[in-house]
């Protein structure tokens, strides 16, 4: 109600009061910016406008992005973990937890090694906490190694690159 009672002397005025006439930049803008001798599609054949400079955005997929992902909810973890034919690491971390930020960049780039053999899947324990009960995770970062819907291994805090190395290839075994 109080909105209304603020916003009524505005909505009271007819909208062509409202339009603002555009005014065209001042000319030592223009000097400095490329312009389009003719728009005439938009603005007709002979107007001059100031076009934006040239901005490209390039796009870019490396493996370790393909590779690694954030859990939604239960029936992504499902879905993208249990039922995965690749073995998956999963990483439960917390965004307030120092020794997560150091070891989830440390075992992305050790995933991104296997190129494709395996997966990573980064759970928070603070919005799923439901998974982080049920696989018993009671410290972080605790990573889980799942082959087939299966845990068959895990360690709990930071290990360095060749001690990675060493838990990923025993979940790439035979």
């Amino acid at each position: 109600m109080a909105q209304k009672l603020l916003l009524r002397p505005f909505l009271s005025i007819p909208r062509k009061h409202l339009s603002v006439p555009l005014r065209s930049p001042p000319s030592s803008l223009l000097s400095r910016v490329p312009t389009v001798p003719s728009c005439p599609i938009l603005c007709g054949p002979s107007s001059a406008i100031a076009a934006p400079a040239a901005a490209t955005r390039t796009f870019s997929t490396t493996q370790v992005f393909r590779d690694t992902f954030n859990v939604q909810d239960g029936d992504d973890f499902q879905d993208r973990v249990l039922k995965s034919q690749k073995p998956v690491v999963v990483d439960f971390h917390a965004q307030w937890c120092g020794p997560c930020k150091i070891l989830g960049p440390r075992l992305e780039k050790m995933v991104a090694k296997q190129k494709g053999k395996v997966l990573m899947a980064k759970v928070d324990i603070d919005d799923h906490t439901d998974l982080a009960l049920e696989y018993e995770v009671s410290a972080v970062p605790t990573v889980l190694a799942l082959k087939n819907g299966n845990v068959v291994d895990k360690f709990v805090g930071i290990k360095d690159e060749d001690q990675l190395e060493a838990f990923l290839k025993k979940l790439l075994g035979p």
